[in-house]
């Protein structure tokens, strides 16, 4: 199962890789950078789900990448926790008004960290699907307009292609047997062969060919059907 990506920003050696040491024993995929503008190339190189951003940092303080990431829409939607030794509040909620999901004050407890980051992964994936778009990797899907892009390319999929990845990226983890896909996507009265469904999925995956990373996280489960490879 493949982490969520998280990208640790601390110009302090030490707290990096504590932090690092502790979400990767929870699973989690981490990238680093020690100042603001190193972060900046990192966002849009590896794209994380979330950022971990030290408030004082070399070169572009982490307000002003907050400021930026914020401003810019392809990566407005990353999650942003605020990580910082100055406990005023004014600092506090300047990192909240400008973007920040959320801001911890060192000395903090790894435990405490990383049980904010799992709760703002888990909102931030709500909040995705309430406001109709979702993002997995390079992929986006808009599922008011039926709008699928990798990266900027816009890909041109069938109703039913659009259905199956909508059903297999909002279900990540989830297997789900030929049967249940034919129920699902074709509805109650589709009595035909469950073929079908291999051949709509064997086009999707030729689709997505551009971005390997995508394809191989659909992923056939032998002797029941598809799942949706978690954490991408």
């Amino acid at each position: 199962m493949m982490a969520n990506k998280i990208l640790i920003v601390e110009d302090e050696d030490n707290i990096r890789e504590l932090v690092k040491f502790n979400l990767m024993q929870e699973g989690f995929d981490i990238v680093e950078a020690a100042d603001g503008i190193i972060a900046l190339e990192v966002v849009r190189r590896e794209k994380p789900e979330l950022i971990i951003l030290d408030l004082m940092l070399p070169g572009q303080d982490g307000l002003e990448v907050c400021r930026t990431l914020k401003s810019r829409k392809e990566t407005a939607g990353i999650a942003i926790i605020m990580l910082t030794a100055k406990a005023e509040e004014i600092d506090k909620i300047l990192g909240l008004e400008i973007g920040a999901d959320d801001y911890l004050t060192k000395p903090f407890s790894p435990r405490e960290l990383t049980a904010r980051v799992k709760a703002v992964l888990r909102r931030s994936y709500r909040d995705s699907l309430q406001s109709g778009e979702m993002v997995v990797g390079k992929l986006r899907m808009n599922f008011i307009r039926y709008e699928v892009y990798l990266g900027k390319e816009r890909l041109e999929l069938t109703p039913k292609e659009f259905e199956l990845l909508k059903l297999f990226v909002t279900n990540a983890g989830k297997a789900f047997t030929r049967e249940q896909l034919l129920e699902k996507i074709w509805g109650y009265e589709y009595f035909g062969d469950t073929r079908t469904v291999d051949v709509h999925i064997r086009h999707l995956r030729f689709k997505l060919e551009q971005e390997p990373e995508i394809v191989e996280a659909i992923e056939t489960v032998r002797g029941v059907g598809y799942r949706f490879r978690d954490g991408l």
